[in-house]
């Protein structure tokens, strides 16, 4: 049956802020949202792909090379958007940069996207909302090849524990609510999602699209070597 647009979740955070040290060089000079594959910067498919599923209200965190995100994606309009940027003196980590950003992305839940991530999943089958017994809601793909281990258990709808079997693909809905507790400092988001998976308040959905995670130079050329072949066949 198809989401009702309506029930969407109305904003999205992208972290973009990382150093992205494991794909140095390349990262010294651009940072690793704004690489390239199949001729288009990641951080711009996030950002298409919010717009496609009707969510306009994004929230960017940079610190590492943070004008070269700022110039590119301006206030957003060209994406037909509305871009804030959240701003880090000293990087965060994920867990510290969402909480930063909270001001911006209000009470209700929200979108989480890694700006490293390369993936075709379509954001308009997330669900509208988290159900009451629920502080996040993650999208979950079998544990690929080039993964040495995995992050998760899960079933059909509920990820049980962590385990070998899928790997958090890095989109979510997030409820603000799990930061009730923490204050501004440098720390990981997973600090709060491994508890909460543990508590039984994760719930999930499966993808079986490619996916990877852009960390090393291998990952990179791979990711954009698959992504030629795609775009040479359509």
């Amino acid at each position: 049956m198809p989401i009702d647009p309506s029930a969407q979740p109305r904003r999205a955070m992208i972290l973009a802020a990382g150093r992205g040290s494991r794909l140095a060089p390349i990262t010294d000079t651009t940072p690793k949202p704004l690489l390239e594959v199949a001729g288009e910067p990641l951080l711009f498919r996030h950002l298409r792909s919010l717009r496609a599923a009707g969510i306009v209200d994004v929230v960017i965190n940079v610190n590492h090379l943070a004008n070269q995100i700022i110039d590119a994606v301006g206030d957003g309009s060209r994406f037909g958007l509305r871009i804030q940027i959240s701003k880090e003196r000293e990087l965060l980590e994920t867990g510290g940069g969402i909480f930063n950003a909270l001001p911006l992305l209000g009470s209700t839940p929200f979108v989480l996207l890694l700006g490293d991530i390369l993936c075709d999943f379509p954001l308009a089958n997330l669900p509208g909302e988290l159900a009451a017994d629920t502080d996040m809601h993650m999208v979950l793909t079998p544990t690929p090849a080039f993964r040495d281990s995995g992050d998760f258990e899960a079933d059909e709808t509920r990820v049980l524990s962590r385990g070998d079997a899928y790997v958090y693909t890095g989109i979510a809905l997030v409820h603000p609510n799990m930061f009730a507790n923490q204050t501004l400092r440098c720390f990981s988001f997973r600090d709060l999602f491994f508890p909460a998976v543990a508590a039984g308040r994760v719930s999930c959905q499966h993808y079986h699209g490619p996916w990877t995670d852009i960390g090393t130079p291998d990952q990179l050329e791979e990711a954009r070597r698959r992504y030629q072949n795609i775009t040479e066949l359509r």
